[in-house]
């Protein structure tokens, strides 16, 4: 069972699974019904982006990431299916999207093939992940929909505790911004997005206030943090998942 869960995580399939919690709890929050083909473009577009980052900086992984590198380095064939076929759903979810969705998931996608140069630069990579994520999980749905409420609580709320994640995921790895200042201020730094990402549910109209759930699932992989492999992609983005889809629960109540 422990293998199979460590090639559900070290797969991408965890993190495919967090971007449609988001899309979902996102989607609620702006008033929105929850569109299958953008949560499918979400979890499909996710899959490739990070299946191809994987296979392809496995050898520079190895040092920071050796569990996960070593399970790539093994299933190497068996994930160039998977990044194929996540293209054509992909593709297929596309069609039904419509062309602003797909365009916005298209520029995700390009600066997501460019992780491997700009993960080098320390002040960036916090930036463009965020950027990333909050374009998917909050932009396809509001540009699908074309009339989405209260967008600028909800980016602010996703925008800021998938950043608190990504200070977290550099700090497990010891690369970027978050390394470079120490694990006590990083942290610090990431309870402190995550305490403002509760002030921008908080008072927000009553559709954001289910994304509370967001931090709050957070702050634990925080206050408990380990430097280890399996906790930095087990837990920290599970906590993603876990609040995406308790948000999502409070919406539907």
């Amino acid at each position: 069972m422990w293998n199979l869960w460590d090639g559900w995580v070290w797969s991408s399939g965890w993190v495919a699974t967090a971007a449609v919690a988001l899309v979902g709890a996102s989607s609620h929050a702006m008033g929105l019904d929850v569109s299958a083909a953008i949560a499918a473009l979400a979890a499909s577009g996710t899959l490739v982006v990070y299946t191809v980052d994987r296979l392809r900086d496995v050898v520079r992984d190895r040092t920071t990431a050796p569990a996960r590198s070593a399970f790539i380095e093994r299933h190497q064939g068996w994930l160039r299916v998977q990044a194929g076929a996540a293209l054509l759903a992909a593709a297929a979810a596309a069609g039904f999207a419509g062309p602003r969705a797909v365009a916005l998931a298209a520029g995700v996608a390009v600066l997501g093939l460019f992780h491997r140069r700009l993960k080098r630069f320390a002040w960036v990579k916090p930036a463009y992940l965020t950027l990333a994520w909050t374009a998917v999980c909050v932009g396809l749905p509001a540009v699908h929909a074309g009339d989405a409420q209260h967008v600028l609580p909800v980016v602010l709320v996703v925008g800021l505790t998938v950043q608190a994640n990504v200070a977290l995921s550099n700090l497990r790895d010891d690369e970027g911004l978050a390394a470079r200042l120490g694990r006590r201020r990083a942290l610090v730094i990431a309870g402190g997005l995550l305490g403002l990402a509760a002030i921008c549910a908080g008072i927000g109209p009553t559709e954001v206030k289910p994304l509370l759930a967001l931090p709050a699932a957070a702050l634990p992989t925080v206050l408990f943090f380990r430097p280890t492999e399996r906790y930095g992609g087990s837990i920290v983005d599970g906590a993603l998942v876990v609040g995406g889809a308790l948000a999502w629960g409070l919406a539907t109540l």
